[in-house]
């Protein structure tokens, strides 16, 4: 089981954590710390595998990564996962080649300024610690239905407001008194003129 999912970049700032297992504030920046030491300090040429922290579960977990430019990639697992599927899901596959596809070659900026976007491929692979969904196809094509209903739901924010200038604009010789929909008649109350 997925324990936690890091992202920081070189200097150990956080750019998306997403743990599975209730922690306070506080023990979370300090996972977060201490799997940065952890993992910053190894050399570039050696296994992407390595014991969990302390604060994580010690030797009982594993801490799989992958440094990519400015930034780590980092998930805490049990030892029911397998460590090559878990790196497969990271760099191969799945994550890092659909964060690429959603933003044209990501970066640590759109970690920062779309970090509910990112939240939500990573929800579409992992949720509850398990992993879901390991075609990149499905994960970008659910994704971009989120993001059509995001933009249909914008217009549908501003609906009152368009309603209130058609109303505005409609040229009724008086107000109706009575609105009947259906069975429902509504009684309209004296209101001043819109115009």
């Amino acid at each position: 089981m997925i324990k936690a999912i890091l992202i920081f970049n070189n200097h150990g700032k956080p750019r998306l954590s997403k743990f599975y297992e209730h922690y306070s504030e506080d023990t979370e920046q300090q996972i977060i710390r201490e799997t940065f030491h952890l993992v910053s300090k190894r050399d570039e040429n050696v296994c992407n595998f390595l014991e969990g922290g302390m604060l994580i579960g010690g030797s009982d977990y594993k801490l799989i990564y992958r440094h990519y430019a400015t930034l780590y990639f980092v998930f805490c697992v049990d030892s029911s996962e397998s460590e090559l599927g878990i790196l497969d899901l990271i760099q191969v596959k799945v994550f890092v080649e659909t964060l690429d596809k959603c933003f044209e070659n990501v970066c640590e900026l759109d970690l920062i300024f779309h970090v509910d976007k990112v939240h939500n491929i990573l929800a579409e692979m992992v949720m509850g610690g398990m992993v879901l969904e390991t075609n990149m196809n499905e994960i970008i094509s659910q994704v971009d239905a989120q993001n059509k209903m995001e933009k249909s739901e914008a217009g549908i924010a501003g609906a009152p407001a368009r309603a209130v200038s058609a109303v505005k604009n409609m040229n009724l010789p008086e107000m109706p008194r009575n609105i009947n929909i259906g069975d429902i008649s509504i009684k309209v109350p004296n209101l001043p003129s819109f115009k």
